[in-house]
C-alpha cells in the first residue's frame, strides 16, 4: 500500500516521512509520496528531501516519489500535514481562527482533487489545525468514514504517559481516551482510565489521588491560569517552568507539557509524527484497532441522552477502511457536560464555511 504526505516539508511532514521508512513501516514494494507545493519553496526542498531518504535508508526504503499538485496525489493512505503553523515562541498565541482562514483553502484544494482525482478508497489522516476544520472538510468531499484527524490520539497518549509517570509506571500498562477538541479544548476521560495490574478498587483509588479532588468543570480556568504562571516564570527561567509543570496534575500536564514546549521555540514534531505514524501503521496492516481521534459524527454516540453530531474527538476503532465505529460508553457528569460544550464550540469555528452541524453532509 501506499502514502502520500502533503506537506511533506514541514517540521511535521518531514518527520512523518522520515519515521514511515526509518520505522519501517512500508516495505520497499510499496511507494511513498513527498508532495509539496508548484511554485513554493516545498517544490524544491520535496526533491532535496527524497534525495535525502534515499541517501539515508536506501537499504530498507520503499519506493519514493514527487507531487507538486493536489491532481497528482495518488496513495491508501493520505497524511495532510500542509499548510501555516502557529509560530513556536513565547508569547505566540495559537490563534486557531487565523490558521482556520489561511489553511482552509489548502485542505479545500486537496479534498476537492481527491474526491475527483483519487480512487474513491483513501483513507485521510489530518495532522494539520485546526484538525476539526481539516476534518469537516476532507469528511464533506470524501465520505465521513474515511476521514479521521489524529489531534485526539495524541492527546490521548499525552494523557496516558502522564498518569504513568505520576503512577511510575510505562505508558503501555496505562489506558484510557482523552476526547473533545485538539489542543487546549481537550477533554481527558478519566472515566475510561484503566491501569494494568489493579483492580476496580484500587483504580478508583489511584484516580482519585491523581485527580486531587478536582473536577472538569474548572478544568478550562485551571488551564488559562498555567499558561499565565508559566509565560511569566519562562520569561525569567524555562527550565522552572517545565518542573512547576511535574507538579501538576495528569491531565493539566498533558496540556501545559506540549504547550509549554512550543512557548519555548521548539515544536512538538516528533511526538506529533510518531502519533501520527501510529494510525498509519494500523490502517496498512490490516488490524482494527481502537483510537482516539476527530471524526464526523452522525449521532452514533451520546451523552446525558444528548446525541452527539458533528466534528467532535471521540475513541473511535480504525482499520484499514478507515473508522467504523465510534465507542463512548455514557462518561461522567463533568465529562459529559465538558464534551458537549466543546462539540458546540467546535460547531461555531466551523459555521464560517457552512461547515457546522447543518451544514456538513454524510
Amino acid at each position: 500500500m501506499d502514502v502520500a504526505v502533503l506537506g511533506a516539508t514541514g517540521d511535521v511532514g518531514r518527520q512523518v516521512c522520515t519515521q514511515l521508512v526509518e520505522r519501517r513501516v512500508l516495505p520497499t514494494s510499496s511507494r511513498l509520496q513527498l508532495v509539496g507545493r508548484a511554485g513554493g519553496s516545498s517544490a524544491r526542498a520535496t526533491h532535496g528531501l527524497r534525495a535525502d531518504l534515499v541517501d539515508a535508508y536506501d537499504e530498507h526504503a520503499p519506493l519514493i516519489d514527487v507531487a507538486l499538485a493536489p491532481e497528482d496525489v495518488v496513495a491508501d493512505v493520505v497524511v495532510v500535514c500542509a499548510g501555516v503553523t502557529a509560530p513556536p515562541r513565547a508569547g505566540a498565541s495559537t490563534d486557531r481562527t487565523r490558521l482556520a482562514a489561511e489553511n482552509h483553502a489548502v485542505f479545500d484544494a486537496y479534498a476537492r482533487a481527491l474526491a475527483v482525482h483519487g480512487s474513491g478508497n483513501e483513507v485521510v489522516v489530518v495532522v494539520s489545525n485546526p484538525v476539526e476544520l481539516g476534518v469537516a472538510v476532507m469528511a464533506r468531499a470524501l465520505g465521513r468514514h474515511r476521514v479521521i484527524g489524529m489531534g485526539a490520539w495524541l492527546d490521548t497518549l499525552r494523557f496516558r504517559r502522564e498518569i504513568a509517570v505520576s503512577l511510575g509506571l510505562r505508558r503501555h500498562r496505562i489506558g484510557g481516551f482523552v476526547a473533545g477538541q485538539h489542543g487546549s479544548d481537550l477533554v481527558p476521560l478519566w472515566s475510561t482510565v484503566r491501569v494494568s495490574g489493579l483492580d476496580r478498587a484500587e483504580r478508583r483509588r489511584a484516580i482519585d489521588a491523581l485527580r486531587r479532588g478536582r473536577t472538569l468543570a474548572t478544568f478550562g480556568a485551571e488551564i488559562a491560569d498555567a499558561q499565565t504562571r508559566l509565560l511569566a516564570l519562562a520569561a525569567e527561567d524555562i527550565g522552572a517552568a517545565f518542573d512547576l509543570i511535574d507538579s501538576w496534575p495528569p491531565d493539566l500536564r498533558a496540556v501545559a507539557r506540549p504547550w509549554m514546549t512550543h512557548q519555548s521555540g521548539a515544536k512538538t514534531a516528533a511526538g506529533t509524527a510518531s502519533a501520527t505514524v501510529d494510525l498509519v501503521d494500523t490502517l496498512l496492516d490490516g488490524r482494527e484497532i481502537v483510537v482516539a481521534g476527530q471524526v464526523l459524527l452522525d449521532g452514533e454516540v451520546g451523552v446525558g441522552g444528548t446525541a452527539l453530531d458533528g466534528v467532535l474527538g471521540v475513541p473511535v476503532v480504525l482499520g484499514p477502511e478507515g473508522w467504523t465505529r465510534a465507542l463512548l460508553d455514557e462518561p461522567a457528569p463533568d465529562e459529559a457536560e465538558l464534551l458537549v460544550r466543546c462539540r458546540d464550540r467546535i460547531d461555531a469555528s466551523l459555521a464560517p464555511w457552512g461547515l457546522g452541524r447543518a451544514g456538513v453532509g454524510a
